[in-house]
């Protein structure tokens, strides 16, 4: 496995395919059965943030498609965007958090 580091944790290779761009919203759209139109207010909320090309195509990774499942699953609870951008904040953070705890705890068993 390839890591790479990075500020905030390490990065492995198949996190690395994750967070690449490579749907373009039709085909999210598609994959997810979220509107076009809820994609963009999705983005504008800062809930996902695709990458785009130099000409300015949103490009969707694996990761956002997770993100807009748990998106999805957060609405159906009944939490509103700006409560889900709070939790899904809080759940990024929490993730960082245990990586790095993950990686002291390997550092402090020599293994790092």
């Amino acid at each position: 496995m390839v890591r790479l580091s990075v500020p905030g944790g390490i990065v492995s290779e198949s996190q690395q395919r994750a967070q690449r761009g490579v749907y373009g919203i039709s085909v999210m759209s598609e994959l997810s059965g979220v509107g076009l139109q809820t994609l963009r207010l999705y983005e504008r909320r800062g809930l996902l943030t695709p990458s785009r090309t130099e000409g300015g195509t949103r490009r969707y990774s694996e990761s956002d498609l997770a993100t807009l499942g748990r998106i999805t699953a957060l609405i159906d609870d009944g939490v509103n965007l700006v409560g889900i951008r709070s939790i899904l904040s809080l759940e990024a953070e929490n993730s960082i958090l245990a990586a790095r705890i993950a990686h002291l705890t390997d550092t402090a068993d020599g293994r790092a």
